[in-house]
């Protein structure tokens, strides 16, 4: 497998591919084919009060349809025409005494799966003469077009269409975006790992975040997906713990949701263990009832399954387990009915992945009423080709439980003296990325589990 994969990533990004695919999704949709796609990357930023440009990041909707991880570069794709030109910056003689010369048309021609390369001074030129002799509707994105571009040569501007299109069509990966995840996967894999050694005698969450993060980089992957959770004891019960400075003391677990970024595409894995080496009976007891929820959500997957029916169904699953904890008491059925489960695990079971940690396309409903579904990331059915992560867990954490141990209505279902147990816990998750087939799925992670 690691042999296809590298195998893959030696082709050019499919750049041409994904614009052929973003036009049919509008011309199937009616709107014109005698148009063009415009999209731009992300602008150089300076550091406020300094001489120094803030770390950069292309826009995912420029390098889907470019590849092209260049700052202040441009592109023009034809749609009657299939003919893409990307627009590069031109040599500034200041910049390269400092960053040395920058790629050349020649080299970017080379580099990426364009048509044409052009200087981004030639811009303007070049939609002036797609406007009125080849194109009427131009596309783009509102807020991702500069001031001084002139879009009136074009008949009609459509900057409704053009994002939309591209959030739909990034939910179906083709081989080489999971190649790309794959790799942020394998290298996420040795960090994570070299994290779970560090631990043996690390005396600072920060020590596991930075042999996280050093091992990405020692390994290809100089950015990460998201800020790395490097949570441990209590703090495992937060979902987006970013202190990740505590020391270790005695607390018990250490719950570490990190993934590398490869060029531009997203690992996102999370792992749960202890830190003495040895779970306690409430800590083992927890991991087992998120294990098994995640088991059965894998026995679910499958091309266009309804991905609220998997995330009903880890519920039941921890409704199950903890019911045989001594945790919550009563009818499983009912127990669900309640939604008390949701005080335990808040959290949707997964997300999209790709070019975003939480990629596009997802369809979520913050404003539903039903809370087993308000935080839920993905409605609907999931396609073959989608990359989503797997991600149940439980968590013990008095801000979202007292609460509810307060209301008549639901303290009646938990045993608080079982719980009180329960609390020094903190939190249990696990979390896959996987590929979504026809008849199953892909696990793409393949990170130690215990």
């Amino acid at each position: 497998m690691s042999h296809m994969m590298d195998a893959t990533l030696k082709e050019k990004y499919p750049a041409k591919a994904h614009c052929r695919r973003v036009a049919k999704f509008l011309t199937d949709q009616g709107k014109p084919r005698d148009g063009i796609l415009y999209l731009e990357a992300q602008k150089t930023q300076m550091v406020e009060d300094d001489d120094q440009a803030i770390q950069f990041r292309q826009r995912r909707y420029f390098f889907y349809l470019s590849g092209c991880k260049l700052p202040d570069a441009y592109l023009i794709y034809s749609i009657p025409l299939d003919k893409l030109t990307l627009f590069i910056p031109p040599i500034d003689p200041d910049e390269v005494i400092w960053s040395g010369l920058p790629e050349s048309r020649e080299e970017a021609l080379q580099k990426y799966n364009v048509d044409e390369v052009k200087y981004t001074n030639e811009v303007d030129a070049a939609l002036a003469a797609y406007g009125p002799s080849q194109s009427t509707t131009v596309y783009a994105i509102p807020e991702q077009v500069s001031e001084h571009i002139s879009l009136l040569p074009f008949k009609s501007t459509n900057l409704d269409s053009l994002r939309t299109a591209i959030d739909e069509c990034r939910v179906i990966k083709d081989s080489y975006e999971v190649a790309l995840i794959r790799k942020a996967n394998q290298i996420s894999t040795l960090a994570h790992i070299e994290a779970q050694k560090v631990a043996r005698h690390a005396t600072n969450e920060e020590q596991l975040y930075g042999a996280f993060i050093g091992t990405c980089i020692s390994n290809g992957a100089h950015e990460q997906a998201y800020h790395s959770i490097c949570a441990t004891g209590t703090s495992c019960a937060t979902l987006h713990y970013v202190r990740n400075d505590q020391p270790l003391r005695d607390r018990l677990n250490v719950l570490m949701d990190a993934g590398a970024e490869y060029d531009c595409y997203c690992a996102d894995i999370t792992r749960t263990f202890p830190l003495s080496g040895t779970f306690t009976s409430e800590s083992q007891t927890t991991y087992d009832i998120v294990k098994e929820m995640q088991e059965v959500a894998f026995g679910m997957l499958h091309a266009n399954v309804q991905w609220e029916d998997v995330h009903a169904e880890t519920h039941r699953i921890a409704i199950k387990g903890l019911v045989k904890a001594g945790i919550l008491v009563g009818d499983e059925k009912e127990l669900f009915d309640s939604r008390v489960s949701v005080a335990f695990y808040p959290h949707g079971l997964g997300h999209y992945l790709g070019m975003d940690t939480h990629d596009t396309g997802g369809h979520a409903n913050y404003a539903d009423e039903d809370s087993m579904f308000k935080y839920l990331r993905v409605r609907g059915k999931v396609p073959a080709g989608a990359v989503i992560t797997v991600e149940p867990g439980v968590y013990f954490c008095r801000f979202i439980i007292e609460p509810v141990l307060e209301n008549p209505k639901m303290s009646k279902y938990i045993n608080k003296e079982v719980l009180e147990r329960y609390w020094d816990v903190g939190g249990v998750r696990i979390e896959d990325d996987v590929l979504i087939t026809e008849d199953g799925y892909d696990n793409l992670t393949d990170t130690p589990k215990l």
